[in-house]
């Protein structure tokens, strides 16, 4: 790809001040959109399911029978010794008075008492309307003041307390754990990546030039972003835009740590600063385009999935990738143009100094592989393998509601008290609708599974029936999702009935069949897709297929001491069902990213010194710079652990662990020890593989490094 027309229009003595003005004008247009994209989140669990989704069909076959969405509160009343007539008549009055709170709609049902005389219960429905249900937390706050005004007080006797579960209890919680998600995300990732700038580059300035870069960048991708959600129906909620903002700062920063590392030695070899950028841009954007374009293309696979938060992730991400890739190559540049050399203040590269000679720590470990490259190989995939042994802890089948947060909520606490009173599932109830002539039938079948303990009578409209089944166990267990699939066998093989089972449990089997589906179809397109990538850029076959096996031995391992972690040390109940296809997603599609950064400077020595020799080159020219980049995405996504959520954290975990153990083993290490032992035969079937390797190559001397490409040291 052709960057010398980039490299001249950024660069330029005048153009440069084109350039930023342009992105300033952006700025100003991107930053007001930018801040509506939480406006047109969607978190809920219909969102995420398919069009084709038996819990969709339900939910818009209900709204025949109620035209507004309602997610219920149930609000229960404990008193361990016994409900006292005060408590009684408190929960009577709450009753009345929760039907006039603002965003109730329909019957509020109960006070319910329980069969052990010591708790009550009331039903109340909320309405969802089209802001969505993060607006139902205002609701439920006015509820939970209602409830717990004036409480009766018994002498002698345990205090009543009040819980407020359900749905929309539910709902409520995960908008206070969502609420200031951005800024939290995005103040614990500058934080990380400040640091790590300043340790990298030991200047109080350059720091800076980069956090702002891709800080124009988040914004800027935000509102495209946002502009496609508001009109042309991309789903995002906050998963996906969270993970936006650990990617361009991530990414985006990998990015400019390369190119400013090669700015750097060209101001060495050129006085004009112009000129040593157009050089930088000119020599290091091609690696930089081919890798943002890589991740992109594997991100963009991600469209292809049923679900459709993972499918709305897909166009998210590569817009943050495509976006952070722009303005590193443009808007980077001309700043760093623009300040001059003072920004490298103290260790400023001056023009005509020393080049660094390849002596570093790098050098000397690519001559220490070099004297038993396959006894290196062959020890380091072992012992990968044997950390992959931690997959059998892997438990990726879901997270209930009370193992979905680092924290316990108060809507668990309410369930922990529904299920010590009542059924477990009353309030969430399994609801079928069938054709209305073959109600009986499907009646009985509803109330023959084992695990429904009542059936509520039968609403007729039109030609349709609503059944709704009470669940025996809570509505967030695995039991209960198993109850539901034999709900869904029994009504179906009613004849003629066409009946259809939903309600959140049924979202929840229908979310975790989506991320099954999409783990099998994904995972191998991903693989074939950046195998292919590689194939055309390294002009071979065998290195690409040798990185691809490089990278999926590193993907295992990452997620089996991840699962060892999760299990052994954080006690996380189990994985999300999603939790494999995005750790492999960002692992394999971020780090081929060092292979290519690696491997395009082997390739380029090969010609010269063959590839053994340039195995060695390649790692002592680029271990500095990649070893920071992979410091730096993986301090973005261990921000993500800043969040009360689970899966935020697995995933952060995970990707943050597995990118490092890339870094710093598989590419250093392995992919170096293949490149040592299998010589020119890793480019069959070009014309490379036939360039023989220098005399004394597999001699293990840290050979100096070519006068056009220094070690890329920081």
């Amino acid at each position: 790809m052709a960057t010398g027309g980039i490299a001249r229009l950024v660069c330029g003595r005048w153009s440069k001040w084109i350039v930023l003005a342009l992105w300033v004008v952006v700025l100003a247009i991107a930053g007001p959109l930018a801040g509506k994209l939480s406006g047109v989140e969607k978190n809920d669990n219909s969102a995420w399911l398919p069009s084709g989704a038996e819990a969709t069909q339900v939910a818009d076959l209900q709204k025949q029978f109620a035209p507004d969405d309602i997610a219920p509160a149930v609000i229960v009343y404990e008193r361990t010794g016994g409900i006292t007539a005060a408590d009684q008549a408190k929960a009577a009055a709450d009753a009345k008075a929760f039907a006039t709170v603002d965003g109730v709609s329909g019957q509020v049902t109960g006070p319910i008492p329980a069969q052990d005389k010591q708790a009550l219960q009331t039903i109340v429905p909320i309405k969802v309307d089209a802001a969505g249900w993060e607006k139902i937390a205002d609701t439920v706050a006015s509820l939970k003041t209602i409830a717990n005004n004036s409480l009766p007080v018994t002498n002698g006797s345990a205090a009543m307390v009040v819980y407020l579960t359900g749905p929309a209890g539910n709902a409520a919680d995960s908008a206070s754990a969502f609420q200031g998600i951005d800024g939290t995300l995005l103040y614990t990732t500058l934080i990380v990546v400040a640091v790590i700038l300043l340790v990298t580059y030991r200047s109080p300035v350059l720091w800076l030039l980069p956090i702002i870069t891709a800080g124009v960048a988040l914004t800027t991708a935000q509102s495209v972003i946002y502009l496609l959600a508001e009109h042309a129906g991309l789903v995002v909620n906050a998963q996906s835009a969270g993970i936006l903002t650990v990617l361009v700062f991530g990414a985006g920063t990998d990015y400019a740590l390369l190119l400013i590392a090669r700015y750097r030695e060209e101001l060495r070899k050129h006085e004009d600063r112009h000129e040593a950028m157009m050089l930088a841009l000119h020599r290091a954007g091609p690696a930089i385009i081919a890798s943002a374009a890589t991740v992109a293309i594997g991100m963009s696979i991600l469209t292809l999935a049923d679900l459709n938060s993972t499918s709305g992730l897909g166009p998210v991400a590569a817009l943050g990738i495509a976006v952070g890739l722009l303005a590193m190559i443009t808007l980077l540049p001309a700043l760093l143009v623009i300040f001059g050399r003072w920004l490298f203040w103290p260790a400023r590269p001056r023009y005509g100094t020393a080049e660094p000679t390849a002596t570093g720590f790098w050098a000397r470990l690519g001559g220490r592989i070099a004297h038993r490259p396959r006894i290196v190989w062959i020890g380091t995939a072992a012992a990968l393998g044997a950390l992959a042994l931690g997959l059998f802890q892997l438990n990726a089948n879901g997270l209930s509601t009370a193992d979905s947060f680092t924290t316990k909520q108060p809507s668990v606490s309410g369930e922990e008290a529904l299920a010590r009173h009542f059924a477990a599932g009353q309030g969430q109830p399994v609801t079928v609708i069938a054709n209305a002539a073959q109600a009986d039938q499907v009646r009985q079948a509803l109330a023959a599974v084992s695990g429904i303990s009542a059936v509520a009578d039968p609403m007729v409209k039109g030609n349709l029936v609503r059944l709704d089944g009470t669940l025996t166990a809570a509505p967030d267990s695995k039991a209960a999702q198993a109850t539901v699939e034999r709900v869904r066998v029994a009504v179906h093989a009613v004849p003629g009935a066409n009946a259809k089972a939903g309600g959140t449990t049924a979202m929840m089997v229908d979310i975790n069949a989506a991320n099954r589906h999409d783990n099998k179809l994904i995972i191998p397109l991903v693989l074939l897709v950046v195998l292919v990538i590689l194939g055309l850029l390294l002009r071979a076959i065998v290195a690409p297929v040798i990185l691809i096996a490089t990278v999926v031995l590193s993907f295992a391992a990452a997620l089996g001491v991840s699962a060892l972690v999760f299990r052994h040390i954080f006690h996380f109940a189990g994985e999300d069902t999603s939790f494999p296809l995005f750790v492999f997603v960002f692992l394999v599609a971020l780090g081929i990213d060092y292979n290519i950064f690696l491997m395009t400077r082997v390739r380029e020595e090969a010609r010269t010194h063959g590839t053994r020799r340039g195995a060695v080159i390649g790692l002592a020219a680029t271990g500095g710079v990649i070893t920071s980049a992979g410091i730096v995405l993986a301090g973005t996504f261990a921000a993500l652990a800043s969040l009360p959520l689970v899966a935020f954290a697995e995933i952060g975990f995970a990707v943050a662990f597995g990118v490092l153990l890339d870094t710093l083993i598989v590419r250093s290490v392995l992919v170096t020890a293949l490149n040592l032992d299998i010589g020119r035969h890793m480019w069959w079937p070009s014309k490379l593989a036939q360039v023989p390797d220098e005399p004394g190559a597999e001699s293990g001397t840290p050979p100096a490094l070519s006068a056009s490409e220094p070690e890329l040291t920081h």
